[in-house]
């Protein structure tokens, strides 16, 4: 082996003993820096956006309280509607029964029937006792006419007297009659006198039978009209033994009323709800009726129907605060008195036909009243401006 081949044997080995290297790293160019601004300009924006920001919300927060205040609005409020407790004005038991509970009724629908039965008997009596009345009082003009007729007679039976004692005394002032017969004609005369007050007694209490007039109308008569009363009230409870409902409604707590229960006169027996007549009873902040009146429209939100409005008008403010008409009003008079907001009710009236069939009593209620009149600013003379806007 030549000198020239050991050379490159040695250069081979010692590469393969020397350690490898890394490879190079590449040359990264870093991107050009902007120029730096100068400090002032930097600052006049900060500054400027540290103030326009405030006075932004400020300006914000000033509009929407100037024309604010218009709309009053209350969550405590709840849905009414009459409730009627039916009851029966004749006792008797239950025959037939047109109705379960929460049906929905119209005005004149049958609720239910009573046994009429007892009620058909005494209207035939109260017929028959009119029909009596009515004979009766025939009977007593019948009387008066006796009357008249018994003293007439006995009129005549004076007259014809008081000639035959006339006659006697005037022959015995002659002296041809004896002063016996005088004395028969002047007894004669005593008694047709006699006969004769009867008579016209008998005319008075025939007349005072009459209701002191012979020639009243048998109709007219105190006991024909009482028994006509009487009559009357015997059809006016037969005719109550089939009720109706009195209104377009929904019968509720009618789930006991079955057929054969008997019922007293004036016994709640179930409730009707009237769906004809609805309103709203708002309880609102008394703070909130400075500018509330009767007739401003307002807008009713019910729970159950999230997603519609019902148009209702404010029918009334109430007399005073829920606390004033309580079982136990408060007493103020004491040393930890505490000011409290009170509420006062407010009626409003449902606007919406349609919309009285699909709400329930005691449902709770949104209520946004408008007013119509908005806060306004101050003038420079320290009043209020007048901030109305008329709808």
């Amino acid at each position: 082996m030549n000198a020239a081949a050991k050379i490159d044997e040695n250069v081979t080995k010692l590469e393969m003993e020397a350690p490898a290297q890394p490879p190079a790293a590449p040359v990264t160019v870093a991107p050009p820096q902007p120029a730096p601004m100068p400090k002032k300009k930097r600052r006049a924006g900060r500054f400027l956006l540290m103030v326009a920001l405030p006075l932004a919300l400020l300006a914000g927060g000033a509009y929407v309280w100037v024309t604010g205040g218009r709309y009053e609005e209350t969550e405590n409020a709840n849905l009414r509607q009459a409730r009627i407790s039916v009851a029966s004005d004749t006792a008797g038991r239950i025959v037939r029964v047109g109705i379960a509970d929460n049906q929905t009724v119209k005005q004149g629908d049958l609720l239910f029937v009573i046994d009429p039965e007892p009620y058909r008997i005494a209207l035939a009596q109260a017929d028959a006792a009119v029909a009596a009345a009515r004979l009766n009082v025939e009977q007593l003009r019948a009387a008066y006419s006796q009357a008249m007729a018994q003293e007439k007679s006995a009129s005549s039976e004076v007259e014809y007297a008081q000639s035959q004692y006339d006659r006697a005394a005037d022959l015995a002032q002659k002296g041809i009659n004896a002063k016996s017969s005088l004395d028969e004609a002047r007894n004669d005369l005593d008694k047709a006198k006699q006969q004769l007050a009867v008579a016209e007694q008998g005319i008075v209490s025939a007349k005072a039978a009459l209701g002191g007039n012979p020639d009243i109308e048998t109709d007219k008569h105190p006991t024909v009209m009482s028994a006509l009363a009487a009559r009357d009230k015997a059809a006016y409870d037969l005719a109550q033994t089939t009720v109706k409902a009195p209104a377009d409604g929904v019968v509720y707590q009618a789930s006991s009323f079955k057929v054969g229960q008997y019922v007293g006169v004036g016994t709640p027996l179930f409730a009707l709800v009237e769906t004809g007549d609805t309103w709203i009873d708002a309880n609102f902040k008394e703070t909130q009726l400075t500018n509330m009146k009767p007739g401003q429209k307002a807008e009713i939100v019910v729970d159950t129907y999230p997603g519609k409005t019902f148009e209702a008008t404010v029918k009334a403010i109430g007399a005073g605060t829920g606390a004033e008409f309580s079982l136990l009003p408060a007493q103020n008079a004491t040393g930890n008195w505490v000011k409290v907001t009170q509420r006062i009710p407010v009626r409003l009236e449902l606007t919406d036909p349609d919309a009285k069939m699909a709400l329930r009593t005691g449902m709770s209620a949104t209520v946004t009243v408008d007013t119509g009149v908005a806060r306004g600013l101050p003038s420079i003379f320290g009043h209020a401006t007048a901030g109305e806007h008329a709808q």
